[in-house]
């Protein structure tokens, strides 16, 4: 299928995980993408796997925003499809939360997010999408989540804010809230087989579907917001976990 030929997509964050995911779901459907990262040498490989253009850029320096959409408007002129996919994971509970905790995830997850958006709102065309990456802790209340869970929780809102400040060009804008998914970032959590194995035990064990979702899952999603199949969809967030938030 080639539901999105012709469309110009970019993802940031799309070097590892759900990034990757989406960038290659969309690059099947017919899409020409965009991929960003931090690291060169990652968004380089990345890209040329995936048959993509690769941008180095820091989702939370705005300056770096700044840059990264002069190079996107340089190259491409407009694009079709943005999915703002970078962020960052921190856990710390409140009272020993620290200045450096908030802002590692807050610069990222949340003021990255909302300048990428910012700053790219003019070179959207009409009639585009906008894809958050949000999470299905938004809406919970774990123990030691409150930076990240207040990070995404502020993305939702601001998702809402903008469809309808966007809708009057037609640019729809939704969000995807995965639960526990299986990707790179699950690897650097430093901790030893046995510890790893529990966790995954434990997530499952409160997820009804009994399995961890995939970035596929997640990709396939994305996919569909940015598609006309999706073209009366705006300012929906769409909570993928298995049913764990339930």
């Amino acid at each position: 299928m080639s539901t999105l030929k012709g469309k110009i997509a970019l993802v940031t964050g799309g070097n590892s995980g759900i990034g990757y995911a989406a960038a290659k779901e969309l690059k099947a459907q017919g899409a020409e993408v965009i991929i960003t990262g931090r690291r060169k040498d990652a968004v380089e490989d990345a890209a040329a796997k995936l048959g993509a253009t690769g941008l180095v850029a820091d989702q939370g320096q705005v300056y770096a925003i700044e840059e990264l959409a002069a190079q996107v408007q340089e190259k491409f002129g407009k694009i079709d499809i943005l999915f703002i996919n970078a962020g960052v994971l921190g856990g710390a509970g409140i009272e020993g939360a620290t200045e450096a905790d908030f802002d590692y995830v807050i610069d990222v997850n949340f003021k990255g997010a909302y300048f990428t958006l910012s700053r790219f709102i003019l070179l959207i065309n009409d009639g585009g999408s906008v894809v958050f990456l949000s999470s299905n802790v938004a809406s919970m209340n774990a123990v030691n989540s409150s930076i990240y869970s207040s990070s995404k929780a502020a993305l939702n809102a601001v998702m809402k804010i903008a469809a309808v400040e966007l809708a009057p060009r037609k640019i729809r804008v939704n969000a995807v809230s995965p639960g526990p998914t299986q990707t790179e970032i699950l690897n650097k959590l430093n901790i030893d087989e046995a510890s790893r194995k529990g966790l995954d035990d434990w997530m499952v064990e409160r997820i009804p579907l009994k399995k961890i979702g995939t970035a596929d899952d997640v990709a396939k999603l994305v996919s569909y917001f940015s598609s006309d199949a999706a073209s009366f969809i705006t300012g929906a967030e769409i909570v993928i976990d298995g049913g764990m938030s339930l």
